[in-house]
């Protein structure tokens, strides 16, 4: 086993073991909600083409857009970006408080902030057009139990 496929593999068993354990800083916690009933929180797994070169402008841009809204918004509970220097790869754990809260946010609100993100990324790369870090990957997470 190569030290760089070691070190990705020990970061990937970390990050499930922060999920699976209820690390404070990725809460997968039960919350109660209205009526003595709980919601299991989920994230939200994103994954992002970051060349080496513009990781520290994929992190401006999103400290400039979706860092301020997200803290706004009703079950945000936090966030974790991470990068993988291997694949290049930009990936992004936001954790909400229900599937419900984070469902319930509006299209164009979300359209709008993307949309705020790639101008800060294009200035901050120098690119003309498009998304100078464009998705690759969307899914969500749950706990198993």
């Amino acid at each position: 086993m190569t030290r760089d496929l070691l070190a990705r593999f020990l970061a990937l068993a970390l990050v499930v073991l922060m999920l699976l354990t209820g690390h404070p800083d990725v809460a997968i916690a039960e919350l109660q909600q209205p009526g003595g009933t709980f919601e299991v929180a989920v994230v939200e797994h994103l994954r992002v083409k970051v060349p080496a070169e513009a990781r520290s402008a994929w992190l401006e841009a999103e400290r400039g857009s979706w860092e301020p809204w997200l803290e706004k918004q009703q079950g945000y509970l936090g966030r974790d970006l991470l990068w993988d220097p291997e694949r290049e790869e930009g990936t992004l754990l936001i954790r909400w408080a229900s599937r419900e809260q984070w469902k319930a946010i509006p299209l164009e609100e979300v359209e709008a902030v993307q949309e705020r993100f790639e101008q800060l990324a294009r200035q901050a790369t120098g690119s003309r057009q498009g998304n100078p870090f464009p998705l690759v990957f969307e899914g969500e997470l749950q706990p198993a139990a």
